[in-house]
C-alpha cells in the first residue's frame, strides 16, 4: 500500500523479520548517496528560483549561484523532508516496527524543485492503532515544526525590498520600489507577460502580516526560507488529507473509527474532485475547443464522464454515494467556476487532477481496518485534532499557478 511521496508505505516483508532496526554499512552508504544526489538535484533547480541572476552571465557564475543561494533552498527543503521522515522512522523504531531508513528521491528537471520528496518502507503490517497512529502523525508534526522555524527566521531576517535588484526582469517592481519604497499592493509586470503565483494560506497570510517587508506571492519564491518554509507547510497538508493510507488518514482513523472514518473519506474525495473538476473544465476546453460550442458542452459531458467514473471507482460501485456525490460535484464545480473564481488562475487547480488520480489508484478512500482497534488516551486525541487544524491552516486549493497580464 503505498502512500504519497511524502510519506511512507506498507510493504509485507518477511525476509528479515527477526533482524533489529540496525541498518549495515552498505545500506546507509545506499541511502547517504541518494540524499547527496538529491541534495544537488534540488541544489541546481532551486536556484532557479532563489537563484540571484544579475551577473550571472558564464557557467561558473551559474555554478556558484547553484552552490550558494541552490545549496541554502536544498538544505532548507531537505532538513524538513528529513524531519518529516524521521519523525516516522523514530516512531517506529520506538514501536519495534521493522522500517528502512528514508529514501530521498531525486528527479531533476522533471520537477521544478529538483524532487519529488522522500518515502520510507514499513516493512511489516501495523496492527495496533496506538501504534499507527504514533507513526502517521510524528512525521507530519515533526515538519511542521522546522517549516514554521524556517519561516519565522525567514520572516525574522527579511531584506529590504531592494533584495529584488538582484534578479532580471523586475524593472517595472524595482521602479516602483525605487519610488515608493515597499512592494506594490497590485502585480507589476509587462503586458502579455506570465506571473508566477504562490496560493496564500491561513497560516502563512497571518505570519506574514506581522512583517511590514514581507514580499508579496508572486515574488516570493526568490526567497530561499520563505519558499521553502510555504512548501514543508504544503506538502504537510497534502500528508494531512484525511483518506487512505496518508498520514492524515491514519491519524483520523485513530480519531473516530473505522466507519466514521470511511464516511468521513468519501465526503472528502468528492471534495477533491470537484477542485478537481476546476482545474479539468478549462483544461478539456483547450483541447476540445474546436469541436466544442460556447456553452463548452462537449468539455462538460466529458468531465462528467470521467468524474462518474472516478466517483464510482472510488466508491466500489456503490450507486448511491456515486450518484449524489457525482451530482453535488457537478454543480460544486460549476459554481466555482462561475461564480468564485476568476478563470485565469484556474491552472492552480489542476494539481487535483494528479492527486485525485494518485489517491483513486494507490493511496485508496477508505482506511483499512486494524486487527486491534482501541480507542486512543486524551494525549494523542489532543495532538490529533491538532493536525487536523495544522491541515486547514496550511492547504491551499489554488497552490502555484501561473496568471497571464
Amino acid at each position: 500500500m503505498k502512500e504519497d511521496e511524502f510519506s511512507y508505505e506498507i510493504i509485507e516483508d518477511n525476509s528479515d523479520k527477526n533482524q533489529p532496526n540496525k541498518p549495515d554499512k552498505k545500506t546507509i552508504l545506499k541511502h547517504l548517496l541518494l540524499f547527496i544526489v538529491t541534495f544537488i538535484s534540488v541544489s541546481v533547480m532551486g536556484s532557479l528560483f532563489v537563484g540571484r541572476t544579475v551577473g550571472v552571465e558564464e557557467l561558473r557564475d551559474f555554478i556558484g549561484v547553484v552552490a550558494t543561494d541552490g545549496a541554502l533552498f536544498a538544505f532548507l527543503l531537505l532538513g524538513f523532508l528529513g524531519t518529516h521522515e524521521f519523525g516516522h522512522y523514530f516512531a517506529a523504531v520506538y514501536h519495534r516496527v521493522r522500517v528502512s531508513l528514508p529514501y530521498f528521491i531525486p528527479l531533476p528537471f522533471l520537477s521544478p524543485i529538483g524532487t519529488i520528496g522522500a518515502v520510507i518502507r514499513i516493512k511489516e503490517r501495523i496492527d495496533e492503532t496506538k501504534k499507527l497512529f504514533d507513526i502517521g502523525i510524528a512525521g507530519p508534526l515533526a515538519g511542521f515544526v522546522v517549516s514554521v522555524i524556517i519561516l519565522l527566521y525567514g520572516f525574522a531576517t527579511l531584506p529590504g525590498p531592494e533584495y529584488l535588484q538582484q534578479f532580471e526582469g523586475h524593472d517595472n517592481i524595482n521602479a516602483y520600489i525605487a519610488e515608493h519604497g515597499t512592494f506594490p499592493d497590485e502585480i507589476i509586470a509587462e503586458e502579455g507577460g506570465e506571473v508566477l503565483m504562490m496560493g496564500n494560506t491561513l497560516l502563512y497570510g497571518f505570519i506574514a502580516s506581522f512583517f511590514e517587508n514581507a514580499p508579496p506571492l508572486w515574488e516570493m519564491y526568490h526567497y530561499p526560507f520563505l519558499f521553502a518554509g510555504w512548501l514543508g507547510l504544503f506538502f504537510t497538508a497534502l500528508n494531512l488529507m484525511p483518506v487512505g493510507q496518508l498520514d492524515g488518514g491514519h491519524i483520523l482513523y485513530g480519531l473516530i473509527g473505522y466507519r466514521r472514518h470511511r464516511t468521513f473519506a468519501r465526503l472528502f474525495f468528492a471534495l477533491v474532485i470537484m477542485l478537481c473538476g476546476v482545474g479539468a473544465i478549462p483544461l478539456l476546453h483547450q483541447l476540445l475547443g474546436a469541436y466544442d460550442n460556447n456553452f463548452g458542452t462537449l468539455t462538460w459531458s466529458v468531465w462528467a464522464f470521467l468524474s462518474y467514473f472516478m466517483l464510482r471507482k472510488a466508491y466500489y460501485a456503490n450507486q448511491k454515494w456515486t450518484t449524489l456525490s457525482w451530482v453535488a460535484t457537478m454543480f460544486g464545480t460549476a459554481f466555482i467556476i462561475y461564480f468564485l473564481i476568476d478563470i485565469s488562475t484556474s491552472s492552480g487547480y489542476t494539481i487535483w487532477i494528479f492527486w485525485a488520480l494518485f489517491i483513486l489508484f494507490f493511496v485508496k478512500i477508505e482506511h483499512p481496518p486494524v486487527i486491534f482497534e482501541e480507542p486512543l488516551d486524551q494525549k494523542r486525541r489532543l495532538l490529533g485534532w491538532l493536525c487536523m487544524i495544522i491541515f486547514i491552516l496550511c492547504i491551499s486549493p489554488n497552490p502555484i499557478y501561473f496568471l497571464t497580464l
